[in-house]
């Protein structure tokens, strides 16, 4: 008999082993497919950024950093091949990343003098010179920062809080008993601001996360941010229900996000969220104040010019004749496959500059970059 059932375990392994390499095996074909459904789009004239927007938002995203280097241009309309000078580094190598990463964000707000540093800019900042390197990360940062963050780098929060104003009415939408506990607890919505001004960035331990949820937001409206956070609430319902009735216990609770979550399906129910309930319908039936969101309005608009890009063979071909006839950019903009591929063992190091500017500066210090860079563009550099 225990050979028998030792056999019948054997087996029952064996099967398990092939079922595991069977899905496996599904698995790298259906990653396959995508990949070159992806190419497809990109190599398409114009490109096919629907299909792109679909890849970036259904399940596994962009897949690969090799990919998103060549799809997140895409997603903000940015010519990789018309990318902005280098900005000048300082000699010290100990902190070049951190240089980095400061230098981006100066040479954004130098350029866009309307836009404010806000307390927590720099974790959004760091994922795309991580992902894409700092000349790209320039050029895609300072078009986010103009479109899908522009509320929020107002020099008052009230913009900020009224996309967080959306949060509620979608929670009533989809769970009137849950949204009516929040109220009697008297939580607010303030518990959510680190994880919409950072696209979560701040708040997720693992970066494959942060990355899965930068492929949704940047195929996606400037508000998917806040349906996101409406779907992690409506997760956890249990747990906020079970939760005393308080303040300061709902609030704790909710601040805290679990880093197990099922980030897939959670993408999906903010998607189909979206399309229930989209911001349009929520505001009258929420009777939101109005407000003149630049975010929203101009997202329509760049949304359209998305769909007129030209593929990157074509734009290197362009930029090659122009060159040939002395109209082309600077020599290091055919470089670009090099400068747009970070040291992935860097990665730590640039975790620990962002910690290190928001220990040593503060978020007052980084808020009048503008100021200073105007006045006494040295002296500051010397605050670095």
């Amino acid at each position: 008999m225990k050979k028998g059932r030792k056999h019948q375990q054997g087996t029952g392994a064996r099967v398990n082993g092939n079922g595991n390499a069977q899905q496996h095996g599904e698995h790298e074909s259906w990653k396959k497919l995508k990949l070159v459904e992806i190419h497809q789009a990109l190599n398409c004239d114009p490109v096919d950024i629907e299909t792109l927007r679909r890849a970036a938002v259904s399940e596994g995203g962009l897949l690969t950093d090799e990919i998103r280097r060549k799809v997140w241009p895409k997603l903000l309309s940015v010519n990789v091949y018309n990318l902005p000078a280098k900005p000048s580094m300082r000699v010290d190598e100990r902190q070049v990343l951190q240089e980095q990463l400061i230098d981006i964000i100066l040479v954004v707000l130098q350029k866009n003098p309307a836009l404010h540093y806000y307390q927590g800019y720099h974790d959004i900042v760091v994922t795309f010179l991580l992902v894409v390197g700092e000349r790209m990360a320039i050029a895609m940062v300072e078009t986010l920062s103009n479109h899908h963050l522009r509320d929020f780098m107002d020099p008052t929060m009230d913009s900020t809080k009224h996309i967080l104003n959306y949060l509620m009415p979608i929670l009533e939408q989809v769970d009137p008993q849950l949204h009516e506990f929040m109220l009697r607890a008297e939580v607010g919505t303030i518990f959510a601001l680190s994880w919409l001004i950072t696209w979560y960035g701040h708040v997720l331990s693992e970066f494959r996360h942060v990355l899965r949820l930068y492929d949704f937001f940047l195929a996606s409206h400037p508000l998917m941010a806040i349906y996101f956070a409406a779907v992690i609430v409506l997760h956890r319902e249990k747990e906020v229900k079970q939760t005393e009735c308080d303040m300061a216990m709902v609030h704790q609770l909710l601040s805290k996000i679990p880093q197990d979550l099922p980030y897939e399906e959670l993408i999906t129910q903010a998607h189909c969220l979206f399309t229930r309930y989209p911001p349009s319908l929520l505001a009258k039936r929420a009777a939101l104040q109005s407000r003149n969101s630049i975010t929203i309005n101009c997202f329509k608009a760049f949304q359209a010019a998305t769909q007129q890009q030209r593929p990157d063979s074509v734009l290197r071909r362009q930029l090659l004749q122009g060159r040939a006839r002395g109209l082309g950019g600077p020599d290091s903009q055919l470089v670009l496959s090099r400068d747009t591929q970070p040291n992935q063992a860097a990665n730590q190091l640039i975790k620990m500059a962002v910690w290190g500017i928001s220990a040593t500066l503060g978020a007052a210090a980084l808020a009048v970059a503008q100021t200073a860079l105007d006045w006494a563009p040295d002296f500051f550099m010397q605050l670095f």
